[in-house]
C-alpha cells in the first residue's frame, strides 16, 4: 500500500519538476540543465560564455528537485543525459547537437533570434 503512495507522489513531483522545467525554459532565450561535475555541460557553458550568450543554467546536481527534473526532462524530450540545452524554448540537444550547431554557423543565430545575443554581434 505504502509503495502504491510513493508511486503517485512520485508522479506528481515529477509532474510538478516538468512544469518548472517549461516555466523556465519559456521565460529565458537559452537554457542549459546541467551538472557541476558534467564535462560536456561545461563545454556548453564555456561556448556560450565565450558568444556572450544570455542564458540560464540549472545544476541539477545542486537542485533539491533535481532528480525529478531530469526525469522530467526525459519523458519531455526523450533525452535523459545532460547537458540539455533549450534555444528559444526548442531543445537543441546536448553537447554534441550544440557544437554540431555551432561549426556549422547555425548556433549564432539560433541564439540571436531567441534574443540571447545582440543581433549587433552576429557576425559571419
Amino acid at each position: 500500500m505504502g509503495s502504491v503512495f510513493s508511486s503517485s507522489k512520485n508522479r506528481e513531483q515529477i509532474e510538478i519538476a516538468l512544469t518548472k522545467a517549461k516555466q523556465i525554459v519559456n521565460s529565458n532565450p537559452a537554457v542549459i540543465f546541467s551538472k557541476t561535475y558534467c564535462a560536456y555541460c561545461k563545454r556548453v557553458k564555456q561556448l556560450f560564455s565565450q558568444l556572450n550568450a544570455t542564458y540560464k543554467v540549472i545544476e541539477l546536481d545542486e537542485e533539491s528537485d533535481g532528480r525529478e527534473i531530469q526525469i522530467a526532462l526525459a519523458e519531455w524530450t526523450g533525452q535523459s543525459t545532460v547537458p540539455n540545452v533549450f534555444i528559444g524554448g526548442k531543445q537543441i540537444g546536448g553537447c554534441d547537437s550544440v557544437l554540431e550547431k555551432h561549426n556549422e554557423g547555425k548556433l549564432v543565430p539560433l541564439l540571436a533570434d531567441a534574443g540571447a545575443i545582440a543581433k549587433l554581434s552576429v557576425q559571419s
